[in-house]
């Protein structure tokens, strides 16, 4: 099992970053690597077709992936530009992303927002991965397969480990039906 994912904040301590994190470690079996995608330039027409070696590379990332993990932030009641910016360079002339079995998840730590997670971010995220035709794991037939992490400054320690019980048997319960999800051929 080869699992990329694509993490929407930048920052070194990411709460969503920190999400992935226990996901590769709880789950081994997923072969989850992390895509940088910080450094990829901004998606452009006039260099589509000849992109750089960075781009190059994470397009071949994602092709070679049987799924895409993305753990989103909230910003601005959307997903960051750094996550909008990977998506284009993956659903254009390559399609990378077409037919990719997606896990949504996020993170947000606000006093305001902090009990819906990223609500609003994996709204926008949906819509985006919809034009992609991916088979992403949100459709509404499946139920209960949205991960959204709120208030999770509380829920991870100063390691970086996920100690909130609650949240890590709801973790391991989406994950577990992800699983069979990516097992399962869903024609598009």
């Amino acid at each position: 099992m080869k699992t990329v994912a694509l993490v929407g904040s930048l920052r070194k301590d990411s709460y969503n970053l920190k999400l992935v994190n226990h996901l590769a470690t709880t789950y081994p079996e997923l072969g989850i690597e992390v895509a940088e995608i910080g450094n990829l330039p901004f998606f452009n027409e006039e260099i589509e077709a000849n992109p750089g070696q960075e781009v190059r590379d994470f397009q071949a990332l994602v092709k070679d992936a049987d799924a895409v993990v993305i753990a989103t932030p909230e910003y601005n009641a959307s997903i960051p530009a750094v996550l909008k910016n990977a998506l284009d360079w993956v659903s254009r002339s390559g399609r990378e992303m077409e037919g990719k079995k997606v896990l949504i998840m996020g993170a947000s730590m606000g006093a305001s927002m902090g009990a819906l997670g990223t609500v609003k971010a994996q709204i926008h995220l949906r819509d985006i991965l919809d034009t992609l035709g991916v088979a992403a794991y949100i459709m509404p037939a499946a139920g209960g397969n949205d991960v959204f992490v709120g208030s999770v400054h509380e829920k991870f320690d100063e390691d970086g480990t996920l100690t909130d019980e609650l949240t890590v048997q709801f973790i391991d319960a989406i994950v577990g039906r992800f699983k069979n999800f990516i097992k399962i051929d869903v024609s598009l």
